[in-house]
């Protein structure tokens, strides 16, 4: 194995590991949205898992994710409402899955554009923006009309009011700062890979 792969490998697997703590650390950085009977936690969470991917690409951007959501779900308190193999139950746990759908989105548009470019960057963002509104309002809709319905329902228009029209425009924001944090990074990173 050629020394320069290896210490590529390694670099890689200890910025999965950074990147699990920023996801850790963005759960605390939060503000709490209230609409309502609802409470939306709008979070950095969404910006490091974009830039995981972005940085680390599809398959090292999702394991990191991975690895922030399996501490998580063994009882440690680093959600942004604290932790444990509960977690699952609650509707919006589709939404931390979305994270990892995010990073490994992010990633996988940027590998088959071939380009890293500010713009690709930023349409890489929006399709991981895609993927972890998809995550998340799905799993919220089936959790909460079928599993755990309680003699509640939320239908889809109230769905979107209140998890997507509530914090979308911030996350799209949060594409563009991850684009262009990627872009400053990405230099420096090459020197370590």
């Amino acid at each position: 194995m050629a020394s320069g792969s290896y210490k590529s490998r390694t670099v890689r697997l200890v910025l999965c590991g950074f990147f699990a703590a920023l996801m850790a650390v963005g759960a605390f950085i939060k503000i709490m949205i209230p609409l309502g009977i609802w409470q939306v936690t709008f979070s950095l969470q969404f910006f490091f898992a974009l830039l995981s991917g972005m940085l680390l690409g599809s398959g090292a951007g999702f394991t990191s994710v991975a690895v922030y959501l399996i501490i998580g779900l063994t009882g440690v308190p680093i959600f942004a409402h604290g932790g444990g193999l509960t977690y699952i139950m609650k509707p919006t746990f589709g939404f931390l899955l979305g994270f990892a759908a995010a990073a490994f989105v992010s990633g996988k548009i940027l590998e088959l554009a071939g380009r890293r470019n500010l713009r690709m960057l930023i349409v890489s963002g929006i399709f991981g923006e895609l993927a972890y509104y998809a995550c998340g309002l799905v799993y919220y809709y089936i959790m909460f009309n079928f599993v755990l319905t309680g003699g509640q329902t939320i239908g889809v228009i109230e769905l979107l009011s209140v998890w997507f029209l509530s914090t979308v425009i911030p996350d799209f924001i949060l594409c563009l700062l991850a684009a262009m944090v990627a872009q400053r990074l990405m230099p420096r990173l090459r020197e370590f890979m």
